[in-house]
């Protein structure tokens, strides 16, 4: 009788342990670790690859997921504004079913223009990384490159045809290129009043969220400083303007290690 009650009380832990094993596995990453995750919007022409060695200094602390947005160079403008928001959504959606209770947004030139757009239109994330902030269509508009093309996509828009199509110059950094896209979808990015006029997104933000505004030295955008949009957001105890020592481009690599010193301090 004690070898069988042995027996028996051994077989039950063993099933104990290996139940316990199963619902480890089914867990996701966050629950059995990191309670973070970065999605990492890229800027203008580019690709997600382009933040990965951010993204590589972060996941100490977080995981981190790339995502490719309509304006990277292979997808070229293939989608408005407002679906490069609702692809954002998605995949924060995402990120939330798999248990992960923060979520943050960082993004690089249009990147970070397009999570300061998301916190004003969706606004259901608990932090915003906005890394050398471009594509400023009110600048553009006013310097007069592609407004003939602005201003007749609001013409075709206004009479039904947001389905045409037309070529316009795009400015990034100093180069332009040429590029093709409907009507309805390029107001939605040059509109100077539109979603990517950050003053605006900024001052709508649907909460207050801590924001790290990153600006480089040499980023023709610093010389407007933290009055152009960050100092409309709405005020937070984790909300900082930091200035590193980079261009456009090296924004995000030079201030990764001060990027996340700022998030292992989040409250």
């Amino acid at each position: 009788m004690p070898t069988v009650f042995f027996r028996t009380r051994v077989y039950a832990i063993a099933v104990w342990l290996v139940l316990l094993g199963l619902c480890n596995l089914s867990l996701p990453a966050s629950a059995q670790g990191k309670p973070c995750a970065v999605l990492l919007i890229h800027g203008k022409w580019g690709q997600p690859g382009n933040l990965a060695g951010l993204g590589r200094q972060l996941e100490p602390v977080c995981d981190t997921k790339l995502l490719e947005m309509p304006w990277s160079r292979r997808r070229n403008y293939d989608q408005p504004y407002a679906v490069a928001l609702q692809e954002m959504a998605a995949e924060v959606r995402a990120l939330r079913g798999k248990g992960y209770t923060r979520v943050l947004l960082a993004g690089h030139s249009l990147g970070a223009n397009g999570v300061l757009a998301y916190m004003a239109e969706v606004g259901d994330v608990d932090g915003l990384i906005a890394l050398a902030p471009g594509h400023a269509p009110e600048v553009i508009y006013r310097r007069g490159i592609g407004k003939a093309a602005v201003d007749q996509a609001r013409v075709w828009v206004a009479e039904g045809k947001g389905a045409e199509t037309l070529d316009m110059e795009d400015l990034n950094q100093g180069k332009t290129r040429m590029v093709r896209m409907r009507a309805d979808v390029l107001l939605s990015y040059f509109d100077p009043q539109g979603l990517g006029y950050m003053p605006a997104t900024a001052a709508r933000f649907k909460q207050p969220v801590p924001l790290l505004w990153v600006v480089g030295a040499q980023d023709p955008l610093s010389a407007m400083g933290p009055d152009y949009a960050y100092s409309k957001a709405p005020a937070h105890p984790a909300r900082q303007y930091l200035a590193v020592d980079a261009d456009h481009m090296g924004t995000p690599d030079v201030a990764a290690a001060q990027v996340l010193q700022w998030i292992r301090a989040l409250p």
